[in-house]
């Protein structure tokens, strides 16, 4: 079984995140979709806006039909090491730092990383935007 592994917060849900599961999952059998712990954001980001607390995240990415297992994850360069996956799928503005790492443990380790397109038109920066 190929175990596909993705992360994000998915505070604001939209047909972005849904088509990044959809083709998430068919590179693999069974999605792993982290949700990052909103403590360890506000405590790097203590302006950020959370519509949303991590349960009810995990709640509703959980719902989505694709998505096979839901887990909270802190720093990205660490759930790499500590979930059993063998894809590591990412989005193209995912670049930062702990994200560099992430992908450095996954080449040296065996794991294939895969960058997938955004949706066009839709953002949750956007999102953001329009709800002010």
């Amino acid at each position: 079984m190929k175990k596909i592994l993705t992360v994000g917060v998915y505070d604001y849900l939209h047909i972005g995140h849904v088509n990044l599961f959809r083709r998430a999952k068919e590179l693999g059998d069974y999605l792993i979709v982290a949700v990052q712990d909103s403590n360890f954001i506000l405590k790097y980001k203590p302006n950020t806006k959370i519509l949303y607390n991590t349960d009810e995240r995990m709640y509703m990415v959980r719902s989505i039909r694709y998505v096979d297992e839901v887990v909270v994850y802190t720093d990205v360069d660490r759930i790499v090491k500590e979930v059993d996956f063998d894809v590591f799928v990412t989005g193209p503005d995912q670049v930062h730092e702990g994200f560099q790492r992430a992908m450095q443990w996954c080449r040296d380790n065996g794991k294939e990383t895969v960058v997938l397109p955004r949706t066009e038109g839709i953002s949750s920066s956007q999102l953001k935007g329009e709800t002010k």
